[in-house]
């Protein structure tokens, strides 16, 4: 295993020396060194992303995929793709469910050109990145978990300068900066007090308390939206809220991400092909939980479930406008959430927004 590890690392060198090169600059400010023309990608996260931003036939130049990061934790989403990508269903798996577990010999295997890696896989990777990168794959990272607009721009930028597709990279970044600068402009203009917001990861069902978020993912949705996150102070990033504390913070709001995820058959279930019916059904259960008949959000029927294939990425706008729109819904009257989340599928990307996204419970 060990010669075919220097093998592939050889062939790896050759390429990449005989090809024209180009310096891009990553999401973490790192001037990395890449081919002109990557014609080999290994891709650890954000594959909608990279779709839009590089076009049709996107993976036709990719060699690799951590496949658990989309198989497992989007399967809705898979599915909606290997249907009109097929392709996607013959890449080779480089691992990277979790951050450090990327398998090496696999991934060289696979002859890379070049790795496009979320910030947090590149960082967890430690030693490992580092010997991809001394065999000869140039590592550029990118980062819309950050859930910021300068992350969000960097990130697309990069891609498409790995990728050659940089007019359509800037699109996609100017359209993203202009529809979060329109949210903050409008909940600017309302002012006044903000409702308390409780957000709380679908994946394990009503049965017990999920993740719930601080000044990143969902969490830093609910701040761009102007809302008052009962998980700010109380945690440190993503963490369970205490129960106790969620009942004693009385949230006004209450957003319950939900997906399809294929090891867990208690979740709120959401994404491509899913009835919203079902994913009402599976939010009933929470107003059930000890003491949450007195709270606000259920007493006044606020209860809602986002999508979280939606979040940490170039669309994740359309679900901020949804949670600003529960929040302050006048100012918001004019906009649809849900049409802005259909028109992104539409103009970029080869499968349309079909299922359930964003869901009210009755």
């Amino acid at each position: 295993m060990k010669r075919q590890i220097l093998a592939a690392a050889f062939a790896t060198f050759a390429c990449l020396g005989s090809a024209e090169a180009k310096t891009v600059t990553d999401v973490l400010g790192r001037q990395v060194e890449v081919p002109d023309n990557p014609q080999r990608v290994l891709l650890g996260f954000y594959f909608e992303d990279f779709y839009a931003i590089v076009g049709d036939n996107a993976y036709d130049r990719v060699v690799g995929i951590s496949k658990g990061r989309w198989h497992d934790w989007r399967n809705s989403q898979w599915q909606a793709y290997a249907k009109v990508a097929p392709r996607i269903e013959e890449l080779t798996d480089i691992g990277m469910t979790a951050n450090g577990e990327l398998n090496l010999e696999v991934a060289l295997a696979a002859r890379p050109d070049v790795a496009i890696l979320a910030a947090a896989q590149y960082k967890g990777l430690g030693e490992v990145a580092t010997k991809l990168e001394a065999a000869g794959v140039p590592i550029v990272t990118v980062d819309f978990n950050a859930q910021t607009v300068p992350t969000h721009v960097a990130s697309a930028l990069a891609i498409g300068a790995v990728m050659g597709t940089e007019e359509r990279a800037r699109k996609l970044a100017d359209d993203y900066a202009a529809a979060v600068a329109d949210v903050e402009a409008r909940v600017k203009a309302v002012g006044g007090d903000m409702k308390r917001v409780y957000v709380e990861l679908g994946n394990n069902g009503a049965g017990e308390y999920g993740v719930s978020y601080a000044k990143q993912m969902w969490g830093g949705v609910i701040d761009l939206a102007g809302g008052a996150n009962i998980a700010d102070g109380a945690i440190d990033g993503r963490a369970a809220l205490n129960p106790e504390y969620v009942l004693a913070s009385n949230p006004q709001v209450i957003l319950i991400p939900g997906s399809y995820w294929v090891r867990s058959d208690k979740s709120v279930v959401m994404g491509f092909g899913v009835d919203p019916e079902e994913t009402k059904a599976r939010l009933r259960p929470y107003t059930g939980r000890p003491g949450w008949s007195g709270l606000d959000a259920v007493k006044n029927g606020e209860i809602h479930a986002l999508y979280h294939g939606g979040a940490r990425t170039l669309y994740d706008y359309a679900f901020l406008q949804y949670v600003a729109k529960v929040l302050y819904p006048e100012a918001f009257a004019d906009v649809d959430p849900e049409q802005t989340l259909k028109r992104f599928y539409e103009t970029y990307l080869p499968v349309k927004a079909e299922g359930s996204f964003m869901v009210k419970l009755d």
